[in-house]
């Protein structure tokens, strides 16, 4: 079966065809850096980077954008309450971005673009827009520039609304706009605004819009035409409606599917700063390793709403920990396992699926159960061609535990673990030989003694494994 993915625009499910055989070409949304990233930010960064792992296993050579804003209203805003520069607001809560991304093993993308480093591209496309008679300067002296709504009639096609049933855009002041729903494409600068963010234009200092951000950058680096377009359902409309009616009002065609993650919610709500209810990476990352949160957000397919709850987080956890378990006990028995093994069928045809993570994990699991009932037979083909599956379909998920990506296998964390075994060892050599003499109450006594430190004891036909 081919990839075939929802297509937010025509809404159903549509066989992938490039636009360049054997080529692949994807533009996402990042985060307007703010503030500090939390558990629903970066939901949309490990799901597109599943999309782009997926289609460079299925051998499609990838092109993948993922933009930074690091310039709008609320960087300036936040910026002035916490009386700092906004490029240090903005740097900093990137870097903060940077850190949780790396944490969960979202690789980097192609390129990561940022919208102040576009000034010209920006400048240009608008200049273009006006030429074309789809914008506008406001004649009040603002030094603003709007995009004509009105002018495109295709305008609402990708969020299936219909202008005259929209509210006013709010993303400016509305003095200068011929309609209240035309939206802003140039800020002029305010006096309240710092001179450093602004840029110099034919209309006036300022700066740009957030929706033309990502039609310049997308078209800069990905040309007019490109496949994928992603982001978070959020930002279906108002910012993604915009940017297709402004890049196709120049000319362009802009993106050939579209495709949204859904929202991570708590108690029903999005999640989200406004409602206090949001969970940033550190803080999560106390109570669960990076790789046991991944799993986490891989498990649900992408269109799906997750309503966040650490009893579902210990559950999965619990779960990868079964997988990371088969893989320690194979290594065991046939030393390294290797990496290019074969992804099993009902894997591959759940994730062509238009990425259907639940299924692929479930079949996953599948091949882990198989590969149990192959340890005590030692080290044969069969095993061996398992963990190989195994790693590998843990490798397009981003959660092979063997990617160096999950931080050092040596070093400090390998002789700490050495010395730990050695006294767990101690401990359960004591307690084979209470099991030995039947002294039952002894050998409960030391297992809930390693229990108490947080290691678990399986007992398997090889011996007792120990596991934190």
């Amino acid at each position: 079966m081919a990839l075939r993915l929802y297509d937010s625009a025509t809404r159903e499910v549509r066989d992938f065809t490039p636009l360049q055989s054997g080529k692949a070409s994807l533009y996402v949304c990042g985060l307007t850096v703010q503030s500090e990233p939390h558990v629903g930010h970066v939901r949309s960064g490990v799901n597109f980077d599943v999309l782009q792992r997926w289609l460079r296993a299925s051998g499609y050579e990838t092109t993948f954008i993922r933009n930074v804003t690091d310039i709008d209203d609320k960087i300036l805003a936040k910026s002035a309450e916490q009386g700092r520069p906004w490029y240090n607001l903005g740097y900093t809560m990137h870097r903060e971005l940077d850190a949780a991304y790396a944490s969960l093993n979202v690789a980097r993308p192609t390129y990561e673009p940022l919208a102040t480093g576009h000034i010209p591209e920006i400048v240009a496309l608008i200049e273009e827009l006006i030429a074309k008679g789809h914008a506008y300067a406001a004649d009040d002296g603002s030094a603003d520039v709007y995009f004509d709504v009105r002018s495109w009639p295709s305008y609402g096609e990708l969020s299936g609304q219909k202008v005259d049933d929209m509210e006013a855009a709010a993303d400016a002041d509305p003095r200068g706009k011929r309609d209240p729903r035309d939206f802003a494409l140039w800020k002029g600068r305010k006096v309240s605004e710092p001179e450093t963010a602004s840029w110099p234009s034919p209309w006036g200092p300022g700066r740009p819009g957030w929706h033309i951000e990502c039609s310049a950058m997308a078209g800069k680096y990905l040309g007019p035409a490109f496949d994928f377009h992603g982001g978070g359902i959020d930002l279906r409309f108002p910012h993604h409606e915009n940017e297709q009616a402004q890049s196709r009002a120049a000319g362009r065609p802009f993106a050939s599917y579209w495709l949204h993650n859904a929202w991570i919610t708590t108690s029903g709500e999005k999640m989200s700063k406004s409602l206090g209810n949001s969970l940033v990476i550190p803080e999560v990352l106390k109570k669960v390793r990076g790789i046991e949160l991944r799993y986490y957000l891989v498990a649900a397919h992408y269109r799906s709403h997750v309503e966040f709850s650490f009893t579902a987080l210990d559950d999965a956890a619990q779960a990868f920990q079964r997988i990371e378990n088969f893989l320690d006990r194979a290594a065991e028995t046939i030393g390294e396992i290797p990496d290019e093994g074969v992804a099993c069928a009902e894997f591959v045809e759940a994730m062509d699926d238009d990425l259907g993570t639940p299924a692929a994990v479930g079949a996953l699991h599948d091949v882990v159960r198989e590969g149990n009932k192959l340890l005590g037979g030692g080290d044969t083909p069969a095993l061996r061609g398992v963990a190989a599956s195994v790693r590998t379909m843990l490798d397009v998920l981003g959660l092979d535990p063997a990617d160096p990506a999950w931080g050092p296998t040596g070093g400090d964390d390998e002789k700490l673990t050495s010395a730990v075994d050695v006294l767990v060892r101690g401990l359960l050599d004591e307690r084979a030989e209470a099991r030995a003499t039947k002294d039952w109450a002894r050998a409960d006594t030391l297992r809930d003694r390693l229990k108490d430190a947080g290691i678990e004891i399986e007992d398997t036909p090889a011996g007792p494994k120990w596991s934190i």
